[in-house]
């Protein structure tokens, strides 16, 4: 018995760790991605092509006009963006709106040329629909709001190409050449982000561009990111032009996210369920070790209820100091792992492990837990509650 208390004690707080780390990652790397994309992205204009075709049941019928819907035309970036933003400033739910101009430069420095994406923003809306403030980690990001020639460069550029902050760099657009002053360095920890985005003002990206008007997308960001791919679906019926919420732009890492979570708890579950079997089989022996016992009760006038609830009560008693101490374990263990210094680069940014505290976690290690120990006392209670007094004392009981 004291094995299968054992057993649900760390059943349970490996249940609840495993779900805290996977949690934990994925709950971060949804707060990058959402403090570095934002919610939604307006971004290309549709158009749909129709083709008309007649039908009729019979010649004496009236001629039916069905009209198919045999392709979409996208028409790249956001032309018409001032009403497009006027509009979403005045909607529900929306808590900040960026007109973003992209388009691919060549970086040349003292040290290197690379390639790398200009991205001009207009820094006060920008800061409403990211976190690009938090991310700076050399200059200021009131330097480069205060300088008209200045720019934000990525961890990764800056370190490939030797930038430090107040160094002059040249951005190349075919014969078009433009002198920056590096504002400040930021990292966000995404390499594809920190690897090739370069941010100016919009009038300079503009400039380089060779772009007077339009932008590539609109960054949204609304107040409960969980809804947007029903407010994307609206914006995009309202506006003509194709939305897309994050959880979108992210599908394969949301799902291998997902993945593990669920691996990983049926992976620790089968400590509970060993735990289980090991109850099972030590009420099974009590059962039959008690067989006199039992039979003398009986005969004393307790009921089959009274026996079976014996057990039940007995497998129910291991089940709360289990889930208790598991409890506490999980709690512990959590905090622990929590303080431990890990560095990681790539998808997000961080320097320790991240684990992300939920009951629910602990409702469900709690539950399975349950489960699986009433279900290995009950068969072994509906047993004892089985036998005859008569039958145990002849020795034919059992």
């Amino acid at each position: 018995m004291l094995m299968s208390l054992s057993g649900i004690i760390f059943g349970v707080g490996l249940i609840v760790l495993t779900q805290a780390l996977t949690s934990g990652f994925e709950q971060f790397f949804i707060r990058t991605i959402l403090g570095t994309d934002g919610t939604l992205r307006i971004q290309d204009r549709v158009q749909d092509s129709l083709a008309t075709m007649e039908l009729k049941a019979s010649e004496t019928d009236e001629a039916t006009i069905l009209g198919l819907s045999e392709s979409r035309r996208y028409i790249e970036g956001v032309k018409h963006p001032y009403a497009i933003i006027e509009a979403l400033k005045m909607a529900e739910h929306v808590t900040g709106v960026s007109e973003i101009l992209r388009g691919s430069v060549i970086l040349d420095t003292n040290f290197r040329q690379s390639w790398a994406e200009v991205y001009g923003i207009d820094i006060e809306e920008h800061m409403r629909v990211s976190n690009i403030e938090e991310t700076v980690i050399r200059g200021s990001i009131r330097d480069f709001q205060d300088s008209p020639y200045g720019i934000m460069v990525g961890s990764v550029i800056a370190r490939r190409n030797n930038v430090r902050v107040g160094d002059t760099v040249i951005l190349k657009n075919g014969s078009l050449n433009q002198s920056f002053i590096v504002s400040c360095i930021y990292e966000t920890g995404v390499d594809h982000v920190d690897r090739k985005r370069v941010f100016t003002h919009m009038s300079e990206a503009r400039a380089i561009l060779a772009q007077p008007f339009g932008v590539s997308y609109i960054q949204v960001n609304i107040d409960d990111p969980a809804r947007a791919p029903v407010v994307g679906k609206v914006f995009e019926n309202i506006f003509g032009h194709i939305v897309t919420p994050w959880q979108d732009r992210e599908k394969v890492w949301l799902d291998v996210f997902a993945a593990l979570r669920v691996l990983s708890a049926m992976m620790v579950s089968t400590i509970i369920i060993i735990s289980g079997l090991g109850m099972f089989n030590t009420l099974a022996m009590i059962v039959m070790e008690k067989s006199k016992e039992i039979a003398i009760l009986r005969s004393m006038g307790y009921t089959r209820t009274d026996i079976s609830r014996i057990f039940l009560w007995l497998g129910f008693l291991v089940l709360l100091t289990g889930c208790v101490c598991g409890c506490i374990f999980a709690a512990l263990s959590t905090w622990s792992v929590s303080q431990l210094p890990l560095r990681i680069r790539g998808v997000f940014s961080t320097e320790t492990v991240v684990v992300y505290w939920s009951a629910s976690h602990y409702l469900y290690a709690i539950l399975a837990s349950s489960v699986v120990v009433m279900i290995a006392s009950y068969i072994p209670a509906r047993r004892a509650a089985r036998l005859e007094p008569g039958d145990i004392i002849r020795g034919t009981g059992g």
